[in-house]
């Protein structure tokens, strides 16, 4: 075997989290200059095609949602341009199953590209739902790709009794050994576990994994983390390329055919942006025509704000999320809402709001719940969702809450400090009336540190959320909110 054949150059270019975000957006810096979209991804992708001998592009979950065209095509208008993309392959997300386990099979069917998991199992003849594992052989080299997904998709799929997963760390270890042990032997090259448990789970992940398997790499999503250079854990490399299509991860390597390992490589997370690629004409012709449909259909101005106002980060009070929890309060007689912060996907709102406006920002539909609930168990939520483990950047479940609550927490003690209502402190025997969304509901032990049980009988006050802040919008002009402190830490 000559050297040439012994030792084989491959670039991985990753994305994960894309979440819908097909258009560039211009960001002031120069005249012209742009960032993101699919069409300055698709330019660059096909770049490194033509420049690069041995490329491959993967995708680490959760290419659906957080866009109208996304939402309003049910993900149908994203596999379309994932195939104009051509992936080698992807893996799931949470969001994959938004649209319900028989549209993603569906849409599984429409991808020109394997979708790989192998913790999703039918549970009665536990068989796996998805292909566990796809080799692919590069110039000669035969490389292994691994999907694994979050606990969250478990929670998406509560209510469907015949579909169950192995999704602790501990289970996705031993599913990946089975799948190593099974099918890996001495002509697979490079082994990638590709998922969407989030970063910090990654490093824990690769930690765990018996080093005979001879996983090489760990592309992860989820956790919207962006890196400054890959972590290394039980010699396994372990990256990330943050969220949307500003920006796409891209390994060099240099892989050893005798020994099966990675030898040399660099990692770069790269701005996808003017100066890096030309857009890709064809993919914004295709992405024109879903745009087309949806703005005839959604920008119709619904209203006004007195301001723009904001959400620039998930673990903190935001005057957008305010507003938000503000309107879902006045929907029924409610002492507090809880808003999911992550279910708020813009970073900005107004002063005009059009329909899309408000679909983009606000893109998840759900039914709301309200439940009357104890003071001592009021506290006990509050103490749960603001603990400090729940506000770590990425993976946090915070939740923005209507006017009226003031909450102090100490993360010096671990203990809430005080709970009031309009100015009256909570009182453990009093009964209070509270509203979440389904999905909160269904899952109310990993969200609110409360079981079904200590919520008691639910009441269904809306089937629609967006519905509520549509006609509410429609309905009240120059609405502002501020930052007040409803949730304070010291």
């Amino acid at each position: 075997m000559t050297l040439t054949e012994r030792f084989k150059s491959f670039t991985i270019l990753h994305s994960n989290d894309m979440h819908g975000d097909f258009l560039a957006e211009a960001t002031g810096l120069a005249e012209g200059h742009v960032i993101g979209g699919m069409s300055l991804l698709s330019g660059y992708i096909n770049k490194v095609r033509q420049e690069e001998k041995n490329v491959i592009f993967v995708i680490s979950g959760d290419m659906l949602q957080g866009s109208t065209i996304d939402s309003e095509y049910k993900g149908l208008s994203t596999i379309e341009i994932m195939n104009y993309l051509a992936p080698d392959v992807v893996t799931l997300g949470n969001h994959e199953l938004d649209y319900g386990l028989s549209h993603l099979l569906f849409l599984e069917k429409m991808a020109n590209f394997p979708i790989v998991n192998a913790n999703l199992y039918i549970k009665k003849y536990n068989k796996r739902l998805m292909n566990p594992y796809v080799i692919l052989n590069v110039d000669g080299f035969d490389i292994m790709f691994i999907g694994i997904v979050t606990e969250e998709a478990l929670r998406s799929l509560k209510r469907d009794q015949s579909i169950g997963t192995f999704i602790s760390l501990e289970d996705a270890v031993s599913e990946v050994g089975k799948i190593c042990n099974a099918y890996k032997n001495e002509d697979i090259d490079l082994t990638v576990l590709m998922t969407h448990i989030g970063f910090e789970e990654d490093k824990k992940l690769a930690a765990l994994l018996d080093p005979e398997w001879g996983v090489d790499m760990i592309i992860g999503g989820h956790s919207h983390t962006f890196l400054e250079q890959p972590a290394q854990v039980n010699n396994i490399l372990i990256a990330q390329a943050g969220v949307g299509t500003d920006q796409i991860g891209r390994f060099d390597i240099i892989v050893d055919d005798d020994t099966n390992s990675i030898v040399k490589w660099k990692w770069q997370l790269l701005p996808v942006d003017s100066n890096l690629a030309k857009p890709d004409p064809e993919i914004e012709k295709l992405i024109a025509t879903f745009k087309e449909e949806v703005d005839r259909k959604y920008n119709r101005v619904l209203g006004r704000l007195a301001r723009r106002l904001t959400h620039p980060k998930r673990e903190e009070e935001t005057d957008l999320g305010n507003l938000i929890a503000d309107i879902f309060a006045q929907k029924d007689m409610l002492d507090v809402v809880f808003v999911s912060s992550g279910s708020i996907r813009g970073k900005e709102l107004g002063p005009l709001v059009t329909l899309s406006d408000l679909k983009t920002v606000f893109p998840y539909d759900d039914t709301l719940y309200k439940f009357r609930v104890t003071g001592a168990h009021l506290i006990k939520i509050f103490t749960y969702i603001m603990r400090p483990e729940n506000r770590i950047a990425g993976q946090s479940e915070y939740f923005q809450v209507n006017k009226g609550i003031k909450a102090v927490y100490s993360d010096v003690l671990h203990r809430l400090e005080s709970l009031s209502i309009n100015g009256q402190s909570i009182q453990n025997d009093n009964q209070y009336t509270i509203c979440i969304d389904r999905y909160r509901y269904q899952n109310s032990e990993a969200y609110l540190g409360i079981t079904h049980e200590e919520l008691g009988t639910s009441k269904v006050i809306t089937t629609s959320r967006q519905d509520v802040l549509e006609e509410y919008l429609s309905h009240h002009q120059n609405i502002d909110s501020h930052i007040e402190g409803r949730l304070v830490y010291i």
